[in-house]
């Protein structure tokens, strides 16, 4: 008797269907056949101790265990749960009329309980499309998929209650993942948000100009560059940001959240991400962990997906391996990034801001007064590790400069958070409407096509920026980023054409692509 049992695995941030097929016929032995890894493997073992704790016996016959399609390599502790269930109803030990009604996925401990598995996100969202009445999950893997309402969704806590369920013979509400306890002692939204540890903009003392370039930064989605001496507030400002961003809609939470979901990450546990996430990994942090990577099959998001529509800090930008500012260079132009291994390639988007801060120079004090004991060699060697094609992909370059010590003393009263936010919002819905039906919805994430419908310039515009490209020595890409910058000021001041002046102001926060800057 040939017993099928629904399953899934994760590729990229959708889940395929993996169909577990078990025969048990006259022999003796267990094999199981369909590409599996070690993982799987080792996972007989732990699946029919958990069976034999519930009263379960193990057939002593020939148990064949077809994990399909053959072709694709199967990893993870997944697996147990529809191995278990499947041992079950093809040795006939118990009825399982729901076998082929439900997605099933989860791992055994030897008590026969579950443990979550990474990706309850996009295997609910197979689930739905495969037309299936349910999803069954342990329950950390089920909350993240509260918000998913168009199937069932069961949060099972051992394989007795999945067993339950498949018989279908009582009323199993009690176990849909709405009526868990977990799930009724959340807020009354439901929503599961991201904790942030930020400073105010009114909490920082000056640096007004800075704020202003965040704050368009923000409002567009741009890429920015702070350089300053230790101690002018890079590093508050960049977390700052966190508040001044808007929540994230629907589509954009549904693809963040499946990144963390098959990442194995903690923030989905309770429904969907809303809040914007803020990613700052050490510059020393390898090449994997910030473009993302792994062994084999099992290929994981790193830093610029998981900062998928938020932002993505790199503090000591000049002190990191140019091997892996380089690699920024692909998700920052194309907002995705592709790993690609011997037998398996993977996409991950990875739309997001970044927000780089460095010193000036090794010392850290150029440009305040005779504080700086570097040379002008060893000036122009910092910042050359930098490349031109890197500075080209951010938009707006900062340079801060200390407090003045008056402005320390006495405090003046300075712009909410709060305040910035509600501009940068009203901006990105004069960009979402406009966008709407692009796939896109922020300014720094429109096209060539896009842009020459959206961003159309005057005669004067036109003639301003042809000065501005002869004297600043701009490349083609650095003039599609200035206009879409202009076009994001011209939102923030609720304008709907481009202006000269929302060019000039563009135009003056890219001073490191001028021709005759002096380090």
């Amino acid at each position: 008797m040939i017993i099928n049992i629904y399953s899934a695995k994760c590729i990229g941030i959708d889940a395929v269907p993996v169909t577990i097929e078990i025969n048990i016929t006259a022999g003796i032995g267990i094999h199981l056949v369909g590409l599996a890894d070690i993982a799987v493997k080792e996972s007989l073992l732990r699946t029919m101790t958990a069976l034999q704790s519930v009263g379960f016996r193990i057939p002593g016959k020939k148990i064949v265990i077809n994990l399909a399609p053959a072709d694709m390599h199967k990893s993870g502790s997944g697996y147990d749960l529809p191995i278990a269930l499947g041992i079950i109803a093809a040795s006939e030990q118990a009825s399982l009329p729901g076998l082929g009604k439900y997605l099933v996925m989860g791992e055994l401990g030897l008590d026969a309980s579950l443990r979550d598995i990474p990706g309850g996100l996009p295997i609910t969202e197979l689930a739905v499309k495969s037309g299936l009445k349910g999803v069954i999950l342990p329950v950390a893997s089920a909350l993240e998929a509260v918000e998913y309402r168009e199937v069932e969704i069961y949060a099972a806590r051992g394989l007795t209650d999945v067993i339950k369920i498949m018989q279908e013979t009582e009323d199993v509400s009690e176990l849909l993942v709405w009526n868990v306890p977990e799930y009724r002692g959340l807020p009354a939204d439901g929503k599961a948000v991201m904790k942030k540890d930020y400073m105010d903009f009114s909490e920082i003392i000056g640096q007004e100009g800075a704020k202003r370039g965040l704050e368009i930064a923000a409002a567009g989605g741009h890429n920015v560059i702070m350089i300053g001496s230790p101690g002018s507030g890079k590093s508050s400002l960049a977390k700052a940001m966190s508040g001044i961003l808007p929540p994230m809609d629907m589509q954009e939470a549904i693809v963040t959240s499946k990144i963390y979901s098959v990442a194995g990450r903690g923030g989905t546990r309770y429904g969907l991400i809303r809040e914007r996430p803020f990613r700052a990994p050490h510059y020393s942090a390898s090449m994997a962990a910030i473009i993302g990577g792994g062994n084999g099959d099992n290929i994981m998001p790193g830093e610029v997906s998981l900062a998928q529509s938020g932002i993505l800090f790199l503090d000591e930008f000049a002190q990191m391996p140019k091997s892996i500012t380089e690699a920024l260079r692909g998700p920052l132009e194309d907002r995705k990034v592709v790993i690609s291994r011997l037998r398996s390639k993977v996409e991950y988007p990875a739309s997001f801001m970044m927000v780089a801060a460095t010193n000036p120079c090794p010392c850290g004090y150029y440009g305040e007064g005779d504080r700086c004991t570097c040379t002008p060699s060893q000036r122009m060697n910092y910042l050359a590790r930098l490349s031109g094609p890197i500075m080209d992909r951010i938009d707006v370059q900062l340079w801060l400069h200390p407090v003045q010590a008056g402005a320390l003393v006495r405090k003046r009263p300075a712009e909410s958070s709060a305040a910035v936010a509600e501009r940068v919002r009203m901006a990105r819905e004069i960009q979402r409407e406009r966008l709407s039906g692009e796939g896109i919805f922020t300014n720094a994430e429109m096209n060539h096509r896009q842009m020459g419908k959206f961003c159309p310039l005057d005669k004067g515009c036109k003639d301003l920026m042809e000065k501005i490209i002869s004297r600043m020595g701009l490349s083609a890409r650095a003039f599609t980023r200035v206009i879409r910058l202009a076009r994001t000021i011209a939102d923030l001041a609720g304008i709907e054409n481009i202006s000269r002046e929302h060019l000039m102001e563009a135009a003056g926060y890219r001073f490191l692509d001028r021709r005759d800057l002096d380090l």
